[in-house]
């Protein structure tokens, strides 16, 4: 089997990010990206994950982060998708459940060729640092659009927006190590439809 990899650039007048994926990882990740609390997740995800990550980013972050985390999700998205090219014998779906001390996360994803989010999670606050906790929904609706995934994100309970986060992209991690395995029982794609 061919490594399973990606490299995405993407220039805006916002932003400008260079990003590699490898799917088949270790979960060594170098990203940078000027909102350190993101960048924080994404180890978290590629570690948890064992994706190999980087990223490197800059953006209008003097005005607020949101450009940034939401191009950065769309990176994420066009990465995954390329990496995955006709996702001939992957096991498609994946479901993980993560606790973060008092936070519960629950990720389910269907690597079904189309960009669906669901999104059910509460903060308890707005902001981590300087970080936005809606910019989390932002980043997730970009990924799932550009990774042409079903991603459902159910944080069942929790009260510190940073343990709800983090359980949110741990889970996120492992969902997609389990969706993106190679199952050696499936021939072709996983569909009765013949195609995803």
């Amino acid at each position: 089997m061919s490594e399973r990899k990606a490299a995405v650039k993407r220039e805006t007048k916002e932003t400008c990010i260079r990003a590699q994926l490898l799917l088949d990882g270790d979960g060594t990740s170098d990203v940078r990206c000027g909102v350190g609390f993101l960048e924080h997740m994404l180890d978290l995800f590629a570690r948890h994950g064992r994706f190999g990550l980087t990223v490197e980013a800059e953006g209008d972050v003097q005005v607020d982060d949101h450009h940034t985390v939401e191009d950065v999700g769309i990176v994420l998205g066009k990465m995954i998708d390329e990496a995955l090219g006709d996702r001939v014998g992957i096991t498609r779906f994946g479901l993980a459940a993560v606790p973060m001390d008092e936070a519960l996360a629950q990720v389910t994803i269907d690597l079904s060729g189309r960009g669906v989010l669901v999104f059910n999670a509460e903060f308890g606050q707005e902001k981590i640092g300087s970080y936005d906790t809606t910019l989390t929904n932002e980043f997730f609706q970009a990924v799932a659009s550009n990774a042409r995934m079903t991603l459902h994100v159910n944080v069942l309970y929790g009260q510190d927006g940073h343990h709800v986060t983090e359980a949110i992209f741990k889970a996120f991690g492992r969902a997609l190590a389990a969706a993106v395995e190679i199952d050696p029982r499936v021939k072709g794609v996983p569909s009765t439809k013949g195609s995803l």
